[in-house]
This record gives structure tokens, sequence and C-alpha cells, in this order.
């Protein structure tokens, strides 16, 4: 993009001693005494080009300079030195134009105007196509507020204030696009600093090094992004389903519930099947807690050794309805050593005999 044209345009405004706010450019089209500008039919300024100037001082911290006969610009044909008149730094908008409000004279140009040895300003602009006011470059103390067309030296000299000047300004408005974009990066407020920046970029750096900042080997951050990225995309896409498996604990204990409910039913019946056994004499009372160990570890067995034995009438039923039953008068053993045998196959009589012996 090309620069704006540098020109100037010379106010015929009369000065005054100490005077501190002084008018730099009117208000509204103006042209200089010259018949300048030839490019345009006059420049321009108005409240809203005015802000944009106020808002360039406000930023820049060296002051505005008011030379003598523009030889900021001529330094470089004559080579003698650009001293200053006076200096500024605030600018402000008023109905008649723009404003320097804040004017430091030198003790040697307050008496040059005292003495009326200077009476006018030449202020040094720049401006666009259409003759819009762009910027304010310095001012000149003067005694021909309608200068001719300004040496190619000087032009020369002119161009190269106004392209530091643009360099500059285009350096701050990357710095600042720099900086909202770390800002987006490192998930800072709007307000936050260049010192908030540098802390979290600290902090950023220490993670990635391991604690050893940039004494580390460095990291290509963009790559490390798009490793973790696919690393969490194929975790994604392997994870298991909730809805068809479950996890180890909970297997686990849901193991114990169904082996805790199966010791109790199989304890149940086991209770259950020797209670009946003893109560229709296929086991005795000294079988009772050989049954119910066998029942315990096999289930099975004891139902099949249960399922084989005979019943003893004997020992289900009440045969001496409740009197103390009479010894076996040929034998002379009890009911209950009856029934052993006849549950055995034994003979009373040889048990009988071998009891006696």
């Amino acid at each position: 993009m090309a620069h704006p044209t540098p020109h100037i345009a010379a106010l015929t405004v009369e000065l005054t001693q100490g005077q501190q706010a002084i008018k730099l450019l009117p208000a509204g089209n103006f042209r200089a005494r010259d018949g300048r500008p030839a490019e345009c039919a006059a420049w321009h300024l108005d409240e809203v080009l005015a802000t944009a100037l106020i808002n360039e001082a406000n930023s820049r911290e060296a002051r505005y300079v008011i030379d003598y006969e523009h030889q900021t610009l001529r330094s470089v044909e004559n080579g003698k030195p650009a001293p200053a008149a006076a200096w500024f730094h605030s600018l402000e908008w008023r109905e008649d134009g723009l404003y320097a409000t804040d004017v430091e004279w030198t003790a040697a140009a307050a008496a040059m105007i005292a003495n009326k040895e200077y009476l006018y300003l030449s202020p040094v602009f720049t401006y666009d196509k259409q003759g819009r006011v762009t910027g304010l470059l310095h001012v000149a103390l003067t005694n021909n507020p309608a200068l001719d067309e300004l040496p190619e030296l000087q032009v020369a000299a002119l161009s190269r204030l106004v392209s530091l000047t643009t360099s500059v300004t285009q350096e701050d408005s990357t710095m600042d696009e720099l900086i909202e974009q770390l800002r987006w990066l490192l998930n800072l407020p709007v307000g936050a600093t260049a010192d908030d920046i540098k802390a979290q970029l600290q902090k950023l750096v220490d993670q990635l090094s391991n604690g050893q900042g940039t004494a580390a080997a460095s990291v290509d951050l963009v790559n490390l992004v798009s490793t973790q990225q696919q690393r969490i995309a194929a975790l994604s896409a392997n994870q298991a389903d909730p809805a068809r498996f479950v996890s180890v604990d909970t297997m686990r204990e849901l193991q114990s519930q169904v082996a805790a409910l199966t010791a109790q039913l199989s304890g149940r019946e086991v209770d259950e099947l020797v209670t009946a056994a003893l109560s229709d004499g296929r086991l005795l009372a000294a079988q009772e807690d050989w049954a119910r160990d066998l029942g315990q570890s096999n289930l099975k067995a004891l139902k099949g050794y249960l399922d084989t034995a005979p019943k003893i009438a004997a020992l289900s039923s009440t045969q001496t309805q409740g009197f103390q039953p009479a010894d076996d008068p040929v034998t002379g053993l009890d009911a209950d050593a009856l029934a052993v045998c006849n549950m055995f196959g034994n003979d009373p009589t040889a048990v009988a005999a071998a009891m006696k012996e």
C-alpha cells in the first residue's frame, strides 16, 4: 500500500507571547496561500478525522516538535542542526479546528515571539487523495506562511519521516494482533497485559519441558497438539461399551452374591432332606452329621443315598402308643436294635448272641 503524500500547509495565525494552546489546523475545507493542494479541491479536517489524530498523539511516547523554518527537513540538505522551538504532546478538537494544548516554548523561542521575530506556524501533515488529513508530523515557526513546493531533497527527507511513522504504526498493529492471538491461545481475558501473557507462556514452557525451561530441547507445539488429538480419537474409538461390558469389581460382587445365595439354598435343601430322612427312618440320629457334611460337599451324592435307603417304620412311628417298648421275648433285643438289624439285614438272634458275648 502506498504511503500518503506529505505536504506542508501554513496557517496565517499570529502567535502571542507565552501561548500554550495554539491552533494547528482549521476545521472544514482549507487551502494554502500558494494555491495548494493541486491534486484535490481542498484539504479537509472534521471531528472524526481529528479524533484519529488525537488517538495517535495519546498513544505515542515522543512529543511533537516545533522547529524553526522546517529545519527538521532542511537539515538533510544543509547539514545544520534542527533545534526545537517548543514541544507538545496533547491535541484537542474544538469547533474551529485542531489545537495543541500543552505547548512548552524554549526560552529562545519565547523571546523571539515576544520580539515578534516569529509570528506564524506551519504544520506538516499527511492527507489522502480526497484531501482528508490523515496524520500530523511536526510544526515549524516561520514568517513565510505559504511555502513554495519543497526541493526534491527535502521531499525525500519528509518521505522517510512519513515511512518511519507508518512503519512504527504497522509494527504496533502487528504487535496488537500477535497479543490478541496469544490471549486466545492461552485462554486469557481481553484485558490481559503483555506481562500476563509472558507469565502464562512461561508456565506452558515449564510444563512442556518438564521444568527445564528453554534450556531443554524445543517442542513442536503444532505437532504435539495434533498427536494428542489422534491419541484421544483412538481411545474414544476403542472405548468399551458400558451396555455390553461391566467392570471387574462389579463382576466379582455379583459372583459373591450368587455364591452366597447358592450356599443358602443348598443349606436349606440339605436341611430339608436330612430332616425328612430322619423322620421316615432313612437316616439314624447317629448319621445326621455325616449326612449334612455330605450334602454340603456333594448334594447329588446325598440325594442318591437317600433315594435308595429303606424307610424303617419303627423309626418313623410309635408302635407302643407312647409306652416303653418291651424287649423281644426271643432275642431280648429292644425295638431300636431290631430296627437296625432289619435295616442292615442282620439276624436278630445272631446279633443278640454277639451282644451277650
